[in-house]
C-alpha cells in the first residue's frame, strides 16, 4: 500500500490500494484501518453503500481488490445509544480515550436488561464519558468486555471505542495465558477449606433456568472450563481442630464464567457468606457464631465477593496496567466483625 489513509472533506476516509494489494474488500478494509473498526462493522458499511472503488457505489463485501483501486469510504457518526445517560457517581481509578478504570459498587447492574432498563453503570457511563465515546460497534456506547454481578463489588475496565473493545475482549478471551491479564477476588467463605491453598478444575454449565449455575461434568452439551485458584488468607472462629466457621480466600481466575467463584467454592463445600443462590442451605450456621459476628453475618446483604485487582495490556500502548481497590466498606465491617469472634 503505498499511500495510507487520509481523512477526506466531510466523514469519509480515502486510499488506493499499493501493488500488492488483494484479497477481499472486507478483510483489505479492516487491516488498512489498523484495527479502527472490526471486520463486521467494515462489511456492514459496504453492504449499506457506505464504500465505493474506483468511484462505484459496491455493496458486495467478498469483492477482490486488485492494485491501483481507490477507495472512499463514507462513516457515520456514532448512534446515539438506547440507554439514556444518568448522573451516577462513579469512582474512577483511571480515564484516557481508549478506556476508563472503575471501581463498581455492589447493587450497581452492569448492563440495561429486563427489570433494570435504568440507573446501571452503562448509564453511568454514558453520561461521563460523554462525546469522549467514539461507538462501539457504530453505536456511542461504552464497550463492555468482562461483567462483575450487580452485587459483587470490585475493579472494571470499559472500553471507550471500538479498537480498545476488540484488543481487550481479546484479552479476556484468552484469558490471560498469552498476556498480562490477570484477575483476582477477595471473599469470605463458610468454614475452612481443607487445602488452604488449591485450585478448583470444575467445567460449569446452566442449571436448570437462566441465570444460575452449576458444576457439569466434561461431556454435558453445555460444560464450559472453569478453573479457579484460591488461597485461605484469613481464618474466623478457628477452633482446636484446625477448622473454622469462616475464611477469607484469595480467588485468581484461569477462566471467568458467570458465577465461577460462586460456584466453585459452594461445589467444595465452602459458599460464599451472604450468597442467596448457592449458599442459602448455610445461613443457619450464623446462629453457631458468637456476637458481633452473628449480627454482621445476618445483616449481610449481599455475597461477600470483591474483584480486588485487575491486570491487563493497554490496547494501544501495549504498557501493562495494574489496579486495585480495597475491600468496600460493608465487607470490611463484616471481617472486623468475624475477627472480634471468639471461640
Amino acid at each position: 500500500m503505498n499511500d495510507p489513509f487520509k481523512q477526506a472533506p466531510g466523514n469519509r476516509k480515502v486510499l488506493t490500494a499499493g501493488d500488492d494489494a488483494s484479497g477481499r474488500l472486507d478483510a483489505f478494509l479492516t487491516e488498512a484501518l489498523g484495527g479502527e473498526f472490526s471486520r463486521n462493522r467494515i462489511k456492514g458499511l459496504i453492504e449499506q453503500g457506505a464504500v465505493s472503488v474506483n468511484a462505484l457505489t459496491v455493496t458486495e463485501s467478498k469483492r477482490k481488490v486488485h492494485p491501483g483501486d481507490t477507495f472512499q469510504i463514507a462513516l457515520p457518526e456514532p448512534e446515539d445509544p438506547e440507554p439514556k445517560g444518568e448522573a451516577i457517581p462513579l469512582d474512577v481509578l483511571y480515564e484516557d480515550q481508549d478506556l476508563i478504570v472503575l471501581v463498581k459498587p455492589a447493587g450497581l447492574v452492569v448492563h440495561p436488561g429486563a427489570g433494570n432498563w435504568t440507573g446501571t453503570l452503562v448509564n453511568a457511563l454514558i453520561h461521563h464519558c460523554g462525546d469522549s465515546l467514539s461507538g462501539i460497534g457504530g453505536v456511542k456506547r461504552p464497550g463492555i468486555v468482562h461483567r462483575l454481578d450487580k452485587d459483587t463489588s470490585g475493579v472494571m475496565v470499559v472500553a471507550k471505542n471500538d479498537a480498545a473493545h476488540r484488543h481487550l475482549s481479546d484479552q479476556f478471551a484468552d484469558h490471560g495465558r498469552n498476556g498480562p491479564l490477570e484477575r483476582a477476588y477477595r471473599a469470605v467463605v463458610w468454614g475452612r477449606p481443607r487445602q488452604l491453598k488449591g485450585t478448583i478444575d470444575a467445567p460449569l454449565g446452566r442449571a436448570g433456568d437462566r441465570t444460575k449455575r452449576a458444576v457439569k461434568r466434561d461431556d454435558s452439551d453445555d460444560a464450559r472450563e472453569a478453573i479457579t485458584h484460591y488461597e485461605v488468607v484469613d481464618r474466623y472462629h478457628e477452633k482446636p481442630d484446625g477448622t473454622s466457621l469462616a475464611s477469607a480466600v484469595e480467588c485468581h481466575l484461569e477462566t471467568g464464567r458467570t458465577h465461577q467463584i460462586r460456584v466453585h467454592m459452594a461445589h467444595i463445600g465452602h459458599p460464599l457468606i451472604g450468597d442467596p443462590d448457592y449458599g442459602a442451605a448455610f445461613r443457619t450456621k450464623a446462629n453457631l457464631l458468637p456476637e458481633p459476628a452473628r449480627t454482621a453475618v445476618n445483616r449481610f446483604p449481599r455475597q461477600a465477593l470483591h474483584a480486588f485487582m485487575l491486570q491487563f495490556e493497554h490496547p494501544s500502548t501495549g504498557e501493562t496496567m495494574h489496579f486495585e481497590a480495597a475491600v468496600p466498606s460493608d465487607m470490611q465491617e463484616l471481617v472486623d466483625a468475624l475477627r472480634m469472634a471468639a471461640p
